[in-house]
Order: structure tokens, then C-alpha cells, then sequence
């Protein structure tokens, strides 16, 4: 892992522990403004494995799961797609498609984390939207309280 003294807009990133390089406190200046805590998890085999990220604020999106973990093609292992979902080209990409996920107007729903975001994406968006809203709001007056 290298470090960089050109910051990348949109996150900020910190070890958890001086002594463990291989978890990470993120910060992502989210869509709507919002503050996303997370962690970003490595493995030992990094980088032929990728890291996991798990959301600390919560979130509505089809693409993760309620526990916070994000399940998204970049983050998944290289190789083949047990679900037969993408190609081997598109898996295991540059984290900052992470922030391009979460600002894109309509989540992919076609291989849903959280099922019950994907059902409201497809069936009501306006709910959907008024929803991240929300939970934007809150993170926000969390992160200055």
C-alpha cells in the first residue's frame, strides 16, 4: 500500500491502529453532501485479494448488505462469477468507484445486497431517494454534533 500525498476528493482515510496496516478508517463525502463512515478491511494476500468495506452510518442501497458490508463487483475476489453476473475484466477495480457507486441516480438492482432497497428502487424511486435523503440528513447532523 502506498501512500500519497495528493488526496483524492470525496474521501479521507486513516489507519484504526498505528500498529495494523491493514485496517483503515474511511470517510467519504457521500451524495447530498452526506458523511459515510466505513472501514476498509485488507487481507493479508492483498493485493491479489481485494479489502472489504463495511459502513459504520447506516445506509440504503441496493448494494449494501444491512450490516453495513458493501457488496460491489471491485470488491470481490478476481475470477469468475459464481452468479454469473460480470466478467473477470470488471471485478477488483479502484476503490474510488466506490463514491461513483453511491452517487449514481439509479442503484444497480440486478444482483441486490439489500433486497429490500433494490424492490423500492424498482418499484418507487421517489420513496427511495426521500429515504437516502434521510439517512443523508442524519449523517450530517451526526458528523457536527
Amino acid at each position: 500500500m502506498a501512500a500519497t500525498t495528493d488526496p483524492v476528493d470525496g474521501f479521507s482515510a486513516g489507519l484504526k491502529n498505528d500498529e495494523n496496516v491493514f485496517e483503515w478508517e474511511i470517510m467519504i463525502i457521500g451524495p447530498m453532501g452526506g458523511f459515510l463512515r466505513a472501514e476498509l478491511t485488507f487481507p493479508p494476500e492483498y493485493p491479489l485479494l481485494p479489502p472489504i468495506l463495511k459502513f459504520k452510518t447506516p445506509m440504503w442501497h441496493p448494494n449494501v448488505y444491512p450490516d453495513g458490508t458493501l457488496c460491489i463487483s471491485i470488491l470481490h475476489a478476481p475470477g469468475k462469477d459464481e452468479f454469473g453476473y460480470e466478467d473477470a475484466n470488471e471485478r477488483w477495480l479502484p476503490l474510488i468507484s466506490v463514491i461513483s457507486l453511491l452517487s449514481s441516480d439509479t442503484p444497480n438492482t440486478d444482483s441486490p445486497a439489500n433486497i429490500d432497497a433494490a424492490k423500492q428502487v424498482r418499484t418507487d424511486l421517489a420513496a427511495y431517494r426521500k429515504q437516502v435523503r434521510r439517512l443523508v440528513r442524519r449523517s450530517t447532523e451526526e458528523e457536527f454534533d
